[in-house]
């Protein structure tokens, strides 16, 4: 497979801090096709703290998108152990995508075809599908 080509069935993740939405290629490597699968909000996160220490300069709404990195993390963990998808694309703010990255789980970095640093939760399924062949 060529390099950053989205094959059938992959999991595409895109979000930012604030939550992310969950799609699969219904299509094909040359022909994608994004069916939504889901989201995931930061919702209520008083109960759960970022990975590690924050640091005291840390804002509230930092502290809340790391927190939410970590959801993410978890949840793109339990999806991979539970077998629910092989390829894996994240397209995730820069800020969201750095947090995310180390706290992917090995099983969850082996189904990581590539990731892209955009904003793109407002875009259209279009929009999105264009930035995925540009990738």
């Amino acid at each position: 497979m060529a390099k950053n080509q989205v094959p059938k069935n992959a999991v595409i993740v895109v979000g930012t801090g604030d939550g992310a939405k969950f799609f699969r290629n219904v299509g094909n490597v040359n022909d994608i096709e994004l069916k939504a699968e889901g989201h995931l909000d930061a919702g209520n996160m008083a109960d759960e703290g970022p990975a590690g220490k924050s640091p005291p300069e840390q804002s509230g709404k930092e502290s809340m998108e790391a927190t939410f990195s970590k959801q993410l993390a978890n949840k793109l963990y339990a999806m991979a152990h539970a077998g629910k998808f092989d390829n894996l694309v994240l397209i995730l703010d820069p800020e969201t995508l750095g947090e995310v990255r180390p706290l992917l789980h090995k099983e969850v970095q082996d189904r990581l075809i590539f990731d892209l640093a955009k904003t793109l939760t407002n875009s259209s399924s279009d929009e999105i599908i264009k930035s995925l062949h540009a990738a």
